[in-house]
């Protein structure tokens, strides 16, 4: 007997009234719903002038391409009460797991502990709706998630009301338990097999109003925050996969270089501990006991190697090829111009987490475990190179230590399966830190050049020409901008050029504006590192609207603000002015920036102070270079509707800190092939001698009531004004980032054997 209530009559339309859309509750044996998304919109505006990313964005993109599968990602509520969904997205410290539980406890109106939020397996049948990036999880999965769960909330309500002998309008759904006036009460888990459908139906649901919510935008702590800090969190490396024992990588001196010959093998299979040895794609794979029986035998491996992709090459050269094809700015303008010519170094694309994956391939079937933003193409690219059907691979999405773009790639995955396929067994592989800043993922290095062309305070033309080392999109981001770039306004601009005009906006009512991308070099590894482009295009262009305020005699404050092209922007610049205290005295040597960025649907804006006396810049620090302070920065944002103040808070201030390290302190150095950095001892990231004494970060009220993007949305602002801050009180702009690249404050440790003996003089640093 079906327990199916009668079927809702809809009309034929999708989205029935503003808050009023179709869904499925789909047969299983407790409640499932999900929910139909077919209108996110198209791209069918013309190219528009100045920028394409004002009308439809590089987030855009990803979430029209993930609108036609969005029907199948499903929420279940159990008998026990509790509520399921597995995300088709990557957690990886940015807080989606807290924000997505937060959408369905905001619908179900029930607790947000009672929710359970998974990561979901590589699910091929979602096609561009499971990739983790740009900034894109909440804005793509905030209507769907909530559809679902409102849909799961009405046929609870109403099996509750026909169990009741009441109208459901009558019933109170609070908590997970619904009451009637009756007194009748029932916590949810009891109607959950009675809710359940025996078909797949298509119904229509409301969400809740904006003026009733009482989860979305409450601060709320994560829901894995315990977990974490008490270290039950896991991890890719935490797993207990059955035989599956520590394995890693004798890589070569310089970048994707190969093995041409390795002269004993049969030695190391005799080290303590050590299960196997193999020549790999990569490398020399070996596997043992201990992840120090390891390191090992990668340091006692010898090795003949081939040339890598970047043989010979070093910050010198590659710049210079940088400029042999850069394209030319226009013809010089009749009117008055600002120009100027920033660098941007290789930067490492590391997260703290050490690339890592567990393999189990067998001869007809393989199971892969790691933290994976791209998971679909993760499975197709190791199935085909495994020569087994993508349905024989299974790949687990496991939560991650920090990403910033990294995890985007699976080459972790990809090269744990190798080995195991080589060895026959199962492995869990580890990167380690010299592996990861001498063969990981680089945010490349490049060259902008801006000029600004004005007639006294008019300003009549903008001209940014971006020369880069060539992005690496082959991670499924470029999947789905090969699939969409037909239908985009773009006409027949190359690839990563198209990703530039989706990423890349002009803020400033500046006249004509004209930003192009220039790539060259595709030897090395890089990726898509947090914020991508913005960082270094938006850092030179506020630099020259520095440069243009101090030459028209103005505030540079003041300045962005009459230039702006609306409210919203101006709003955070002035509050970030306002509670900066813009303006204020400071002594010789120390200056205030601004700066100002759009991305994502957001607008936000930097105030930063900064010390650059001698005192400050001297500053005696074992094995770093301690250069200038940021001693505070108020930060500013508006990223639209906020579904947890304290998670956005917490991602402004990573990003301000990427910021201030991209500007001050992190690099990588090329030499003869190879970077000279071997771990994070050797990157100086921002340390605890450069975090800022203040740090504040005001989240402006909402004004578009849609989710905008946060994960990267903190960056480019921070980084420009921390150089606008340092060119005033130094007197000087800086032109090559970051500021203290040319200072090697460590000693480079050698490339053969690929990875450094491991420190044992702690004690003696211990304080």
């Amino acid at each position: 007997m079906s327990n199916d209530l009668p079927p809702e009559p809809e009309p034929g339309g999708h989205v029935v009234g503003r808050r009023r859309f179709l869904g499925y509750l789909l047969a299983a044996p407790t409640l499932v719903a999900a929910a139909e998304l077919g209108g996110a919109g198209t791209a069918d505006a013309q190219l528009p002038s100045p920028a394409l990313a004002e009308i439809f964005d590089a987030n855009d993109l990803m979430t029209v391409a993930a609108a036609p599968t969005s029907h199948l990602i499903t929420v279940e509520v159990g008998e026990d009460g509790t509520v399921s969904f597995a995300l088709p997205r990557a957690e990886v410290g940015q807080g989606i797991t807290t924000s997505t539980s937060m959408l369905i406890a905001e619908e179900l109106r029930v607790p947000v502990e009672r929710v359970r939020v998974t990561l979901a397996d590589a699910r091929p049948e979602l096609v561009f709706n499971q990739l983790t990036g740009g900034s894109n999880t909440t804005i793509a999965t905030y209507r769907p998630i909530r559809v679902a769960a409102a849909l799961a909330r009405e046929r609870l309500l109403a099996v509750a009301a026909a169990e009741f002998g009441a109208a459901a309008q009558d019933l109170t759904l609070r908590d997970g338990m619904i009451t009637a006036a009756s007194g009748a009460a029932a916590d949810i888990g009891a109607f959950a097999e009675k809710a359940a459908s025996t078909r797949d139906r298509q119904v229509a649901v409301e969400l809740g109003p904006r003026e009733q919510h009482t989860v979305i935008g409450t601060p709320h702590n994560r829901v894995d925050g315990l977990a974490a800090v008490t270290g039950r969190k896991k991890f890719a490396m935490d797993l207990d996969v059955p035989g599956a024992m520590p394995a890693m990588v004798c890589r070569p001196p310089t970048i994707n270089g190969s093995v041409a010959a390795a002269s004993n093998l049969a030695e190391v299979r005799t080290m303590p501990g050590v299960t196997d040895v193999a020549v790999i794609s990569t490398g020399v794979a070996v596997r043992a006991e201990t992840f120090g029986q390891c390191i090992d035998a990668v340091r006692a491996l010898e090795v003949a190697w081939k040339p890598g992709t970047a043989e010979g090459k070093s910050d010198d050269s590659v710049l210079a090829e940088l400029r042999a094809a850069e394209a030319p700015l226009g013809p010089p303008p009749l009117s008055s111009t600002v120009e100027a010519e920033f660098t941007f170094q290789f930067r490492s694309n590391s997260a703290l987490e050490p690339n890592c994956a567990v393999a189990d391939v067998r001869r007809d079937r393989a199971e892969i475990w790691s933290c994976l933003k791209s998971p679909i193409v993760a499975q197709q690219t190791i199935a085909a190179d495994l020569g087994m059907p993508v349905g024989a691979v299974r790949v687990h999405v496991t939560e991650g230590g920090g990403s910033f773009g990294r995890k985007l790639f699976f080459d972790a995955a990809r090269e744990a399966a190798e080995i195991s396929r080589a060895v026959g067994k199962p492995v869990k592989l580890m990167w380690h830190r010299a592996d990861d800043s001498r063969q990981g993922r680089t945010h490349p290095m490049a060259i902008s050049r801006v000029r600004l062309a004005h007639s006294g305070r008019s300003v009549l033309g903008y001209e940014q020409r971006h020369t880069s080392v060539s992005t690496d999109w082959s991670h499924g981001l470029g999947e789905i901008i090969s699939a969409m770039v037909g239908k985009l306004p773009v006409g027949d601009i190359g690839f990563s050029e198209t990703m530039f005009q989706l990423s890349v906006s002009m803020p400033y009512e500046f006249g004509s504006s004209s930003q192009l991308l220039c790539e060259t070099d595709k030897g090395f590894n890089t990726g898509s590192m947090r914020n991508v482009y913005s960082p270094d295009v938006t850092c030179a262009r506020e630099l020259v609207v520095d440069r243009l305020a101090a030459k028209l005699g103005e505030d540079p404050y003041r300045f962005r603000h009459d230039f702006v092209q609306d409210d919203r922007s101006r709003a955070v610049l002035a509050k970030a002015a306002e509670l900066g205290d813009w303006g204020r005295p400071m002594p010789a040597g120390t200056a205030q920036g601004i700066a100002f960025h759009a991305e994502y649907r957001g607008v936000t804006a930097a105030l930063v102070e900064i010390d650059c006396r001698p005192g400050t810049v001297d500053r005696p620090i074992r094995d770093g270079v301690a250069g200038p302070r940021v001693t505070r920065v108020v930060f500013a944002v508006d990223a639209g509707l906020v579904i947890n103040p304290r998670g956005l808070e917490a991602q402004m201030m990573g990003g301000i800190m990427d910021g201030i390290a991209l500007a001050l302190t992190s690099s990588l150095h090329l030499r003869d092939g190879h970077f000279l950095e071997a771990s994070w001892d050797n990157y100086f990231y921002t340390r605890q001698w450069n975090v800022p004494f203040d740090l504040h970060v005001e989240i402006m009220p909402d004004t578009t009531g849609e989710p905008g993007g946060a994960g990267e949305l903190g960056v480019a602002a921070a980084m420009s004004a921390v150089a606008c801050a340092y060119g005033r009180a130094t007197g000087t702009q800086p032109t090559r980032f970051p500021i203290n690249h040319d200072t090697l404050s460590f000693t480079p440790k050698p490339a053969v054997p690929p990875v450094p003996e491991s420190p044992t003089d702690g004690l003696e640093h211990a304080r």
